[in-house]
């Protein structure tokens, strides 16, 4: 596990001078150890808010608060973390239990999000905010070669579905309940429909957008359903 370790901190390009530090990081709750990695989590959570927040307000300095929020959350979730951890190979790093080896834990997408969290949390304690800034954006940047106002709006629909379909084995309807507006600045309202019901509407510029912005709606209504 050493070399792996080791590895780990060179793809990092950060030698931790405490390496119980990054053990810590990297155990997992199911290893029974007396420590784990959800303090670190926590922090590390809080540190890539700040560190997500300000980039995102230096890079896109005209785009509104409300805006910038949904961009943030499309960026700071459990997806988008896994996808920084694949980056660094954590999976391979990560001591979990048996029990949890042999259920596929190295590759499960919360653990694997927990662990990055961790990490930078870790990192926060002993380099500090810069040291963190720099290697948390140079991730973000390569895992997201582009970062626009898109971004907002991807896998909605996908989510949605997925999300419908695990619980109650139907997929999501949309519907154009009405377009308005000139021709040259018309806008599109959807209504997605899930059992029969319309869950959210949303309007657009065209019906994709309205599609996204729907489905978005849909999902927080349904999360907090299940909570």
């Amino acid at each position: 596990m050493q070399q792996k370790l080791e590895a780990l901190q060179k793809r990092l390009g950060y030698q931790f001078k405490n390496q119980n530090l990054i053990i810590e990081a990297l155990t997992h709750k199911s290893s029974k150890q007396p420590y784990n990695n959800e303090r670190l989590e926590f922090l590390g959570d809080a540190v890539l808010d700040l560190i997500v927040g300000e980039y995102l307000y230096h890079e896109f300095t005209e785009v509104a608060e409300g805006e910038l929020s949904k961009l943030r959350a499309s960026l700071v979730n459990e997806k988008s973390f896994e996808k920084l951890a694949r980056l660094l190979h954590l999976g391979e790093s990560i001591y979990i239990s048996l029990a949890e080896e042999n259920n596929n834990g190295r590759e499960k997408p919360s653990l694997l999000s927990n662990a990055f969290e961790a990490i930078m949390g870790a990192l926060y304690l002993e380099a500090g905010l810069e040291t963190t800034r720099a290697l948390a954006i140079s991730l973000l940047e390569e895992a997201y070669p582009k970062i626009d106002m898109d971004a907002i709006f991807r896998d909605h629909k996908t989510t949605l579905q997925e999300l419908t379909q695990a619980h109650f084995g139907v997929t999501p309807e949309y519907r154009l309940v009405r377009s308005f507006g000139p021709d040259h600045k018309k806008e599109f309202e959807i209504a997605v429909c899930v059992r029969g019901n319309d869950l959210a509407l949303a309007s657009g510029k065209s019906k994709k957008e309205a599609q996204q912005k729907a489905a978005l709606l849909a999902l927080e209504i349904l999360k907090k359903e299940f909570q």
